[in-house]
């Protein structure tokens, strides 16, 4: 697996050290003046690339939570680029209600905004209270740029990343860098 590695893009320690500034500003975020032990937040991943930051994420966060998980097919198998967002709905597990409840999204990689969209469309016609967004990468593209999103750990160049819960083919989601694969790996 290391031999198909090209580059590190972003090492495990920034990673650790920028998971860490989010958590704490998305505490901030959701009010000051509570205490933090009556603060609560349901948290939407999306699934399965979202899985390693989102456990990062939730231990940083001192807070009443819930996790309601969403599963956005965008890179099906060994697709490089994102082929449009469809939810598989046996996987999502969203109430029909979200009323009174502050919700975060949370993705992998915002590159196209049609998952995040999409996303955000199911959630808001479940009337929560609030309604944010976090990614781990934004690519440096013009759809990405101009997406709506409330929390970006990175911003990275357009290119096709792995490794820290992003895959190639279901493989290399469990690199703890985020890495660049190999030209030859993905046009075999």
């Amino acid at each position: 697996m290391q031999a198909d590695i090209e580059r590190v893009l972003i090492d495990r320690e920034a990673i650790a050290q920028r998971v860490h500034e989010l958590a704490g500003q998305i505490v901030a975020d959701l009010g000051p003046d509570a205490a933090v032990e009556d603060q609560e937040i349901t948290l939407v991943p999306i699934l399965t690339g979202s899985i390693i930051f989102v456990s990062d994420l939730i231990r940083k966060m001192p807070l009443r939570m819930q996790i309601r998980v969403m599963s956005v097919t965008s890179y099906p198998g060994r697709a490089t680029a994102s082929r449009g967002a469809s939810v598989e709905a046996a996987l999502t597990k969203l109430p029909d209600s979200l009323e009174d409840r502050h919700i975060l999204i949370i993705d992998d990689i915002l590159d196209s905004g049609n998952t995040l969209s999409l996303a955000r469309e199911m959630i808001q016609k479940r009337s929560p209270e609030s309604l944010r967004s976090c990614v781990l990468l934004r690519k440096e593209r013009p759809e990405a740029m101009e997406a709506a999103v409330d929390y970006v750990a990175f911003d990275i160049p357009d290119e096709f990343v792995v490794g820290y819960g992003l895959d190639y083919d279901d493989y290399y989601r469990n690199l703890p860098d985020i890495c660049t694969l190999r030209q030859e790996v993905y046009t075999r």
